[in-house]
């Protein structure tokens, strides 16, 4: 799962005024997937679907009060699955988005929000979702990606929410809370493994991206030792399982035959006995049959518990001295 928070400019992504141009930018895609006619989906928010886009840019654009002209008024987010965690969304583009915006109401935006450390929840935040399926540049066969526009203050225009300051969990001085992208980006990644019961490896996990880029060169071979050694586990634990599967179809498949072959020889004896006229002759041939059915039984039982027969030892007879 890959998150990022999109850097303020002067183009796309400039948050120091209307949403309008962000906005615009998300719809591109709808105009070209309608022209195909191939399914779209309209913006979202935390209980809403099919959203018409002057909403989005009306409810953003006056939710700024106290805000300076210079000041962010929203903040632009994407969200990224990886194309084994979308396959684990579903199989359909539909399926996958109604995962995504499942996976964005319940868990993301609920972590968003107590990130903040302000007692804060998902209703209080204001903010409006785009999923897109296709990414320029990328060879991937599954694009699927979700666009976020989160307002700077709270559904109730009171409190700023900055996603990009460097406090974190602050008690004391003017801003209080703060914002732990770290605490964020492990809290999500942990809610999507348990909504979509995704086994997520090591090197798929945030912990492992983030050693692997920041960390020290022992931390980075302590970690790719222990990703080694796990390869080496998942490798042998799948050899033990093929073994012993291997062996209860043998087992299985030896026992089937032969019962498969005594119960035929059987029925074809018994047809024979039943094809016969004389009474006498039928009482013969179940007479046959039925030595028969005791000979079957004992050959399969001494198959089955084999009895070893030790061989008789002669009794030495005494020699008679004659006196």
């Amino acid at each position: 799962m890959h998150i990022d928070f999109a850097s303020p400019s002067n183009g796309t992504y400039n948050n120091s005024g209307s949403c309008r141009q962000l906005a615009n930018y998300l719809e591109h895609e709808d105009l070209e997937r309608m022209e195909k006619g191939i399914y779209t989906e309209g913006f979202f928010n935390l209980t809403e679907d099919n959203i018409y886009k002057s909403m989005v840019i009306k409810d953003i654009d006056s939710n700024i009060g106290q805000l300076l002209k210079t000041d962010a008024k929203f903040y632009a987010i994407h969200v990224s699955p990886s194309e084994k965690e979308l396959r684990a969304m579903g199989n359909t583009e539909q399926e996958q988005a109604e995962a995504m915006k499942r996976y964005i109401r319940e868990v993301f935006i609920t972590e968003y929000a107590k990130n903040f450390n302000k007692e804060l929840s998902a209703s209080n935040i204001k903010f409006y979702g785009k999923i897109h399926f296709d990414r320029n540049r990328s060879n991937n066969e599954l694009n699927m990606h979700c666009h976020l526009i989160v307002s700077r203050k709270d559904q109730a225009n009171k409190k700023k929410l900055s996603p990009l300051t460097n406090h974190k969990n602050t008690k004391n001085g003017i801003i209080k809370g703060g914002f732990d992208r770290t605490n964020l980006f492990q809290q999500v990644e942990r809610g999507f493994d348990e909504m979509f019961n995704y086994n997520r490896q090591l090197t798929e996990s945030f912990n492992y991206y983030n050693i692997m880029k920041n960390s020290s060169m022992s931390e980075q071979l302590k970690l790719q030792e222990q990703e080694l050694q796990s390869n080496e586990r998942r490798t042998k634990n799948s050899e033990d399982n093929s073994q012993k599967n291997m062996l209860s179809f043998n087992l299985v498949n030896k026992g089937i035959n032969s019962q498969l072959a005594n119960t035929d020889t059987i029925t074809a004896i018994k047809q024979k006995s039943n094809t016969s006229a004389n009474p006498s002759s039928n009482r013969k041939n179940n007479q046959t049959f039925s030595s028969f059915i005791s000979i079957v039984s004992s050959e399969t039982a001494s198959s089955v518990t084999p009895e070893v027969q030790l061989p008789k030892t002669k009794k030495k007879k005494k020699k008679r001295y004659q006196t």
